[in-house]
């Protein structure tokens, strides 16, 4: 067993019963993470989806979490005021699946980063932006296992692996987009 440190774990949580699926969330989102920053509002590049069932009066905001690179096997189905979901209806794992939650023009996964690109903000955007208090931002202190160091061989192993897929040029535009202040 490894050295346990303490880390902050970042949550931002959802009161389903105060959701009404305005998408506003989604909005000042996509507004944050637009280049330069509140350029454009695509709803695409937003890291935050309210799925919406409007018969059934069923609005859900969903994070984009992590990445994977195969489609999940777990064919689960929830039932909501008498009517069936899938599971793929709430998840916000980014997969080969479906196109929530990727970058419209490369393709490339988007995660939630917890708006931590401006420091100065104490909570993300969208809780900020919640004017019905359905989505709450809250900071824990746990105790976890130390990482482990991430070898050079292995990010050159990533970087490998991106150019593979979706080529020189196109990463070469994306990390050049990325880099520039917004």
């Amino acid at each position: 067993m490894g050295e346990k440190v303490k880390k902050i774990v970042k949550t931002i949580k959802v009161n389903l019963d105060e959701c009404n699926g305005c998408r506003t969330c989604e909005m000042v989102c996509a507004s944050f993470h637009a280049k330069p920053r509140y350029s454009n509002s695509n709803p695409n590049r937003s890291r935050i989806r309210v799925v919406i069932d409007e018969r059934a009066g069923v609005w859900v905001p969903i994070r984009a979490t992590d990445y994977t690179k195969a489609e999940c096997d777990g064919r689960r189905t929830y039932t909501i005021k008498g009517r069936e979901y899938s599971e793929c209806s709430f998840c916000g794992t980014i997969c080969p699946a479906r196109d929530l939650f990727k970058e419209p023009d490369s393709g490339l996964p988007l995660k939630c980063d917890m708006c931590e690109s401006d420091p100065a903000l104490e909570e993300p955007m969208c809780v900020q932006a919640c004017g019905l208090n359905c989505l709450t931002y809250e900071e824990e202190e746990v105790w976890v296992e130390a990482e482990e160091q991430v070898k050079p061989a292995e990010i050159e192993l990533s970087l490998k692996s991106l150019v593979d897929k979706y080529g020189m040029g196109k990463l070469a535009d994306i990390v050049a987009r990325m880099s520039q202040k917004g």
